[in-house]
């Protein structure tokens, strides 16, 4: 049975099965981010509940704390963490792009000083793959550079043609055998370099493409006119993941540009920061406006929080600091796109998916809450 199955499409967007040892991920699919074998202040059983189907762990940070060898004498990742779903891990190369100012880059790999505790780590594309191996994901992404943009050409070029090299390395590892590997798009917003990133990662082969370098700096239309034009291009008969963005419009922008696959920080960092996202855009709970709202949150939600809590009650619970609120805003919030991402693939299976955007849309930038 093949790794990914194409079952509809609505124009270019896409509706697909991607089958895995831990159980089969429905595509498009946003994946919530547990950057430490942990999604930021839920239990798993809420990731269950929300029906999460996939979430991320972060390389970089398991490597330094608690450890890969600890993680794979404890019986990998998935026993470690109880989670039975899939697991994708990143590479490790965005936390180095991410920290630039504590790392070293050089043909070899990145030699970077821990933000933990100052001690110096090399992190080479064979030392990402055989962290990633011992981990025991079930997707496992290439090691790559990741460039900010704005970016010359030049650099943009040079920085691929290293990520290409390393691509090649991290391809000579041998992974588990339920292990699936993707490669990196590198390019910046330039379609010609992107194109170039593509043609050699197809070359080398790989199990799914993620387009890497985006949402680092770069206006969010010329974001969405790249995936535009050159999502289209990419291979019809492999996953495609756009790493690291972000907003509900951001993820349904990329949808309709025909990607699969999308994860970010956002529904969980800004629920801290006391940001509800709704059917009628981003609701802020600190608001005197809501001091006396017996409304739930988002009144076109069916989460279990929206079903049960006022607007009053959690803006209580975020102006005196109790962890509660950060919790229940976190759920809503994956809720919120898990829902939004379920939606998009009825669409697209019913060949409709253009009246679901446009609806979503139309109430998102409603701007009620501003």
């Amino acid at each position: 049975m093949s790794f990914f199955t194409l079952e509809g499409r609505s124009g270019a967007a896409r509706a697909g099965t991607i089958r895995t040892a831990h159980g089969d991920i429905q595509t498009p699919i946003f994946m919530p981010v547990g950057t430490r074998a942990s999604v930021k202040s839920l239990w798993q059983e809420d990731l269950e509940d929300m029906k999460a189907q996939i979430i991320l762990g972060n390389t970089y940070h398991l490597f330094l704390k608690p450890g890969h060898e600890l993680i794979e004498r404890m019986g990998g990742l998935h026993k470690f963490m109880t989670w039975s779903g899939p697991i994708l891990t990143d590479s490790g190369g965005y936390q180095v792009f991410s920290l630039a100012d504590l790392n070293k880059l050089t043909e070899e790999g990145v030699t970077f000083q821990s933000h933990i505790d100052g001690s110096k780590h090399l992190l080479t594309p064979e030392r990402s793959m055989e962290i990633q191996r011992a981990l025991g994901s079930d997707i496992v992404m290439a090691f790559d550079e990741c460039p900010a943009l704005p970016a010359t050409r030049e650099s943009l070029q040079k920085s691929l043609q290293l990520t290409q090299r390393w691509a090649k390395r991290c391809k000579t590892v041998e992974l588990k055998p339920h292990q699936n590997l993707f490669g990196i798009v590198q390019g910046g917003l330039d379609l010609e370099l992107r194109r170039e990133s593509l043609a050699g990662l197809k070359d080398l082969g790989f199990d799914g493409y993620a387009l890497g370098g985006l949402s680092v700096g770069e206006k969010n239309e010329e974001m969405v006119a790249l995936c535009a034009s050159f999502v289209p291009e990419m291979p019809e008969d492999k996953p495609r993941y756009l790493m690291g963005v972000g907003k509900p419009l951001d993820v349904l922008n990329g949808i309709k540009a025909g990607l699969d696959m999308f994860d970010c920080v956002l529904p969980s960092r800004n629920a801290r920061n006391g940001q509800f996202l709704t059917h009628d855009g981003p609701l802020n709970i600190k608001k005197a406006r809501f001091v006396e709202d017996a409304l739930p949150p988002d009144p076109s939600c069916d989460c279990k929080v929206c079903k049960r809590y006022s607007r009053s009650y959690v803006r209580h619970l975020f102006n005196v600091g109790e962890y509660l609120a950060g919790q229940l805003i976190t759920y809503h919030n994956l809720y919120f796109y898990l829902q939004m991402v379920k939606k998009a693939r009825e669409s697209i299976l019913a060949g409709s998916f253009d009246d679901y955007y446009q609806t979503f849309y139309n109430h998102y930038t409603s701007n009620k809450w501003e």
